[in-house]
């Protein structure tokens, strides 16, 4: 035969770290790549949620642009224009406009 039973033996037994290592390489890529700037963008939208206040223009996730007029712990009432008021969920917040944007309402 050509290849010793030693040497062939030795090569059949991987070390079980190098196995796992690319499993390894890869959650690590994914939490940088994925899982923590999800993360940050949660946690900044949660803050910006937090912050708002009577008087604030603000951006719904359905499109709805609106000034804060009364503000509860999980709802929101929106003056949307020519005195119509909407109810929304403090979550349904996306943005927060710089005062004076709106200037039609």
């Amino acid at each position: 035969m050509l290849i010793s039973p030693a040497y062939a033996a030795d090569a059949a037994q991987p070390d079980p770290i190098m196995s796992f290592l690319p499993l390894i390489v890869i959650f690590v890529v994914f939490y940088f790549l994925i899982i923590r700037p999800q993360m940050k963008r949660a946690k900044e939208a949660k803050a910006m949620q937090e912050a708002l206040q009577k008087g604030d223009e603000v951006i719904t996730s359905s499109g709805q642009l609106g000034k804060v007029v009364k503000i509860s712990e999980q709802y929101i009432t929106l003056d949307i224009g020519g005195g119509t008021l909407s109810v929304f969920q403090r979550g349904a917040v996306n943005t927060v406009l710089p005062k004076g944007t709106i200037k039609d309402l």
